[in-house]
């Protein structure tokens, strides 16, 4: 199974990527692979590891300035804005403004054909706006999460802000890759301690 993985089983095991919810929706089901005895999910990290991969080809077919994050999460601000950061790619931390991506008369207006969001519950405005433009949508999805209008989910546990910091660090070095800005073997400056929070 490890050469099947992005990184070590270990590290993703050490950050609680695969740690849901005790909350289960139908579409998370698939990416299940057990419910432990205290009633929390587990989910499939050969699966969360495959779906980070996906992501990371998904977000390289696009121009950093036609891509948008959006993090309403507080764990998910720095690992979100160091990805921008790294990327080049446009991030809206914290509140969404309504309307962003939708009306050109605003100030900010952000254009934009590729959303992700870091949870869609919260980041839910984003969400529809993308959904009513057209602008396909990829979320990090936890086991309690609707995902309706999500595209393409990449399921881990998006609440914990290690196991965020390990997602954007992972995406931002299969971005970096896909892109052709990082070659063969080399690695990323940027080490997963510096997209995690304190």
């Amino acid at each position: 199974m490890a050469e099947e993985l992005l990184i070590p089983l270990d590290t993703y095991l050490k950050v609680g990527l695969h740690i849901g919810t005790k909350f289960r929706t139908k579409y998370m089901e698939p990416f299940i692979y057990k419910v432990r005895n205290d009633g929390l999910a587990v989910m499939n990290v050969k699966k969360i590891s495959e779906r980070i991969e996906m992501a990371g080809r998904l977000l390289s077919q696009y121009e950093p300035k036609d891509i948008t994050i959006v993090c309403r999460r507080e764990n998910g601000w720095k690992p979100a804005a160091l990805f921008a950061k790294v990327t080049g790619i446009n991030a809206i931390i914290g509140r969404y403004k309504p309307g962003l991506l939708t009306n050109p008369v605003l100030e900010d207006f952000t254009e934009t054909k590729l959303l992700f969001a870091v949870d869609p519950w919260p980041d839910k405005n984003a969400v529809m706006d993308s959904v009513s433009t057209g602008v396909p949508v990829i979320a990090l999805c936890d086991t309690n999460n609707e995902a309706t209008y999500v595209d393409l989910m990449v399921p881990c546990n998006n609440k914990g802000k290690k196991s965020i910091a390990l997602v954007f660090w992972l995406l931002t070095k299969e971005y970096m890759k896909n892109r052709g800005l990082l070659k063969e073997g080399e690695e990323l400056k940027e080490s997963l301690d510096d997209f995690t929070p304190e």
